[in-house]
């Protein structure tokens, strides 16, 4: 495998896919940043996946890394806060940080009208995603085994590779911990406020878990505590955290609520798990 060169600090791009491994006939709308209607940037119309890099210093590197799959309903990917800025954050605490952009529903120029409109239409909404899952969830294992086979270049150990993701993210993340191979498995994997994946059986080989949402995103909500529940009756490690608000979507901004601690609070249980030092 040809190795990838990288300079620490300076985010680099990697195609997910070698030429040819994905078919994206039927794929014509143009990838671009877009806004939402209330301002939000975002990318759309994901056609090739990539992942940006984003390396700690050196000096503070602890060999662990983390995909971070932003979410936006599968039409879209709230790239700084569920992305840019989680990296940020990581970056200084030593985390490597890989941001997936993974395939999304072809947007035209109704965008962003047609967001809300699918999210109301619940069975437009199905039918469009619908054929995506096996493609993103593709994707996301493929984050992982791209990390992994390049893991000596980046700093990073080989058994401490992990992936996060937000909402549609966060399906990417249960479908990856739900569905990986030997090259694939990741180490740890963090649904946060989750949409839910495709119906699958825990693996006898799960990755530890770390959920968390808030109790008034009743999406999100039934699906970390089903997951908790499943997770914990396999006897494999997870953790679970639910805000009383906070709703859906906070990522990294400050709503001047207790949820505007929730990325501490993963870093503790990375601590406990092993893939952080603890403190002195």
């Amino acid at each position: 495998m040809n190795p990838i060169i990288f300079t620490p600090g300076q985010p680099q791009v990697i195609p997910l896919w070698a030429d040819g491994e994905i078919d994206t006939t039927g794929w014509n709308q143009p990838e671009e940043i877009a806004f939402l209607q209330d301002g939000l940037k975002v990318i759309r119309n994901v056609i090739q996946p990539t992942l940006t890099a984003y390396l700690p210093d050196p000096g503070i590197a602890t060999g662990t890394a983390a995909i971070v799959c932003p979410g936006g309903a599968y039409h879209f990917l709230a790239f700084e806060h569920e992305g840019t800025e989680v990296a940020r954050w990581l970056n200084g605490r030593g985390i490597a940080v890989f941001m997936l952009k993974y395939r999304l529903v072809q947007t035209g120029n109704d965008f962003p009208q047609c967001v809300g409109e699918h999210l109301r239409d619940q069975q437009k909404m199905a039918a469009l995603v619908a054929p995506l899952f096996p493609l993103i969830s593709a994707d996301g294992c493929q984050a992982v085994r791209l990390v992994r086979a390049h893991a000596a270049e980046w700093n990073i150990s080989p058994n401490r590779i992990g992936i996060m993701g937000f909402s549609a993210g966060g399906m990417v993340t249960l479908s990856v911990a739900l569905h990986f191979d030997t090259s694939s498995r990741p180490d740890f994997a963090a649904p946060i406020y989750s949409a839910p994946p495709l119906d699958a059986p825990i693996p006898a080989d799960a990755p530890p878990l770390f959920l968390l949402c808030a109790a008034d995103d009743d999406m999100a909500s039934a699906v970390s505590t089903r997951f908790y529940s499943e997770w914990r009756a396999a006897g494999h490690p997870v953790e679970l955290h639910i805000y009383s608000k906070g709703g859906h979507g906070f990522g990294m901004n400050k709503l001047g609520l207790p949820s505007d601690g929730w990325i501490d609070r993963f870093a503790e249980w990375l601590k406990i798990q092993g893939f952080l030092p603890k403190a002195k």
